[in-house]
C-alpha cells in the first residue's frame, strides 16, 4: 500500500479512548489506525512521538467580517488564525454586508470565501423575521449549518445590518421584534429541521437599565454590568426555552455567561427540551475582577460576569449542560477599542487563542483531554450534522487532525496573532499545551505556528 501520509508514534485521543497508534492517510481520508506499523510506503511521515493526535478541532462561532468591514478582518486572515490555533473547520456568522439571508446570498458567500479559506467552513444563515422568513426553507436546502437570530437587535431597512444600540426614533431602522414575531421565527426554523442559535439578551431591559446607569454617571465596568445584568440573559434564555418547547425548534444558546442560564438550560434538558449550549474561553478564564488589568479590550457582548458565574460554567461543562466551546471571534482594531466603555464596540479576537487556553486548562486539571476533544470536535460536529465527516477519526472520514504538544509552553503575544486584529485579553498569558500541526483533509496547513499551505478550504454542508 502507498500511503499519502503516516502519523507515527502518536497518542490518539477521542472522547471515548486514548491509545497509542499510527494513523494512515490516503486521498484526504483516514485510511487506517494501527498499533503496529503497516506495510507500504509513505509520501510523508510525521513523527508525533510524545504528542497527542486529536480529531480536527471545530470553532462554530466566528465573525470574519467578510464581506463588510474587512479592515478589521477578512476570511483569509481569520482562517489563518483558526489554522494557527489548531482549528480545522469553522462556522462563519452571517452578520456580514450583505448578510447570508437567502439561497442566492449563500451561494455568493460560498464563492467569496472558498478562494480565501485555509480551513473548511460552514455558513450560518441569518434570521430577519418577516424580512426573510419565506426564504429560510430554500436557505436550509442550500446547505447552511444552522440559523442565527440576534435576539433584541434592530435591523437596518436598507442594508439588513444589525443596529446594536437601538433608540426609538431611529430612521431606516426596524425596531427589535416583538415576542410574537420572535416566536414566528422559531416556528419557521422548526419546519426546516435546522438548529436555531440565539444571542440571548433582553434588549428592552438593557436599554432601560443602561439609561438609568448612565444618568447616574456610571462609567466603569461595574456600571456596564448593571446595565447588562445577569437578568438580561436569564429572561431571554427562559423565553427561548419556552419557545423551543412549544414550537419544536432545535435551540442552541450561544455564548452562555451566567449561572442562572446554566441552571435553566440544565432543567430544560432534563425535561426533554431540544436545546444545546456553548460558552467561550473569555467567560471561563476572565471575570469582572480582571477588568482593572485587562481594560477595555475585555468588553464583549454578553459581557464577562462574576466569579460565581465562571464556576457555574465550569460545573456546566463537567455535568454536560454545556457541550460546546467556541471562540466568538469578533475582531476590532485597537483604535476602536480605545475609548470609554459605552462607546467602544464589543468583541475581540479569539479563534487562535481558544485551543491553547483550553489545553492549558487540561494541564491545570480543569478538564481532561478526552473531554476537550468532545467539546471542541465531536460534539459540535454531531450537533450540526457534519459527523462523522468532521469531528471523528473514523476510517473513511476527512483526515482533519490537530496534533498537540501538551508539554510545550508559550506566551500569547498579541503582535504574533494571525488575525488582522491584534486585540486580545490574553496578551502576555503563559500557556502550556499548544497545537503544533493542523491537518485539513490530509494537508498540513499549520506547522509549529507557521501557515504552510495556500487557501484550499471548502464549504461543509450538513449530511443529516
Amino acid at each position: 500500500m502507498e500511503w499519502d501520509t503516516v502519523i507515527e508514534h502518536g497518542t490518539i485521543v477521542t472522547p471515548d479512548a486514548t491509545f497509542k497508534a499510527n494513523l494512515y492517510i490516503k486521498g484526504g481520508k483516514i485510511a487506517a489506525l494501527s498499533d503496529r506499523p503497516l506495510g507500504g510506503t509513505a509520501g510523508k511521515t510525521i513523527d508525533a512521538a510524545g504528542k497527542y493526535v486529536l480529531p480536527g478541532l471545530i470553532d462554530i462561532h466566528v465573525h470574519s467580517r467578510d464581506p463588510g468591514p474587512t479592515y478589521k478582518e477578512d476570511f483569509f486572515t481569520s482562517t489563518q488564525a483558526a489554522a494557527a490555533g489548531g482549528i480545522t473547520t469553522l462556522f462563519d456568522m452571517p452578520n456580514t454586508t450583505p448578510p447570508t439571508r437567502d439561497a442566492a446570498s449563500f451561494r455568493d458567500q460560498v464563492a467569496n470565501l472558498t478562494r480565501k479559506a485555509h480551513v473548511d467552513f460552514g455558513l450560518w444563515g441569518i434570521c430577519l423575521g418577516h424580512l426573510n422568513n419565506k426564504d429560510l426553507p430554500a436557505l436550509a436546502d442550500a446547505g447552511v449549518i444552522g440559523f442565527k437570530y440576534f435576539w433584541g437587535y434592530a435591523i437596518n431597512k436598507k442594508t439588513f445590518q444589525l443596529t446594536y444600540n437601538y433608540k426609538a426614533g431611529m430612521t431606516d431602522v426596524i425596531a427589535p421584534f416583538s415576542d410574537g414575531e420572535v416566536y414566528e421565527i422559531f416556528q419557521t426554523v422548526a419546519k426546516t429541521g435546522k438548529v436555531l442559535a440565539v444571542h440571548a439578551e433582553d434588549s428592552s431591559l438593557i436599554l432601560k437599565l443602561t439609561e438609568q446607569v448612565r444618568k447616574a454617571g456610571g462609567s466603569d465596568y461595574e456600571a456596564l454590568l448593571r446595565g447588562r445584568p445577569n437578568l438580561a440573559e436569564e429572561v431571554t434564555v427562559q423565553m427561548g426555552l419556552s419557545f423551543s418547547k412549544a414550537s419544536g425548534a432545535n435551540l442552541h444558546i450561544l455564548h452562555v455567561t451566567t449561572a442562572e442560564a446554566v441552571d435553566a438550560i440544565a432543567r430544560a434538558k432534563a425535561s426533554g427540551v431540544p436545546v444545546s449550549a456553548e460558552t467561550c474561553p473569555h467567560y471561563l478564564f476572565l471575570s469582572n475582577e480582571d477588568y482593572p488589568k485587562v481594560g477595555p479590550v475585555m468588553k464583549i457582548y454578553p459581557p464577562v460576569k462574576y466569579k460565581k458565574d465562571q464556576e457555574r460554567l465550569w460545573q456546566g461543562i463537567s455535568d454536560g449542560t454545556i457541550t460546546i466551546i467556541s471562540s466568538d471571534h469578533a475582531p476590532h482594531t485597537p483604535e476602536e477599542k480605545n475609548g470609554d466603555l459605552w462607546s467602544i464596540p464589543a468583541g475581540m479576537s479569539g479563534t487562535e487563542t481558544m485551543a491553547p487556553l483550553m489545553l492549558n486548562a487540561v494541564n491545570q486539571g480543569r478538564l481532561t483531554l478526552q473531554k476537550l476533544t468532545a467539546l471542541m470536535s465531536e460534539n459540535p460536529a454531531k450537533r450540526f450534522g457534519i459527523y462523522p465527516q468532521k469531528g471523528s477519526l473514523n476510517i473513511g472520514t476527512d483526515a482533519d487532525i490537530t496534533i498537540v504538544d501538551m508539554d510545550k509552553e508559550a506566551v500569547i503575544r498579541a503582535v504574533n496573532l494571525h488575525s488582522k486584529s491584534k486585540v486580545t485579553a490574553y496578551d502576555g498569558w503563559r500557556v502550556k499545551g499548544i497545537p503544533v500541526e493542523t491537518i485539513v483533509r490530509g494537508e498540513t496547513v499549520m506547522k509549529n505556528g507557521t501557515i504552510v499551505h495556500k487557501p484550499f478550504g471548502h464549504v461543509v454542508r450538513p449530511i443529516n
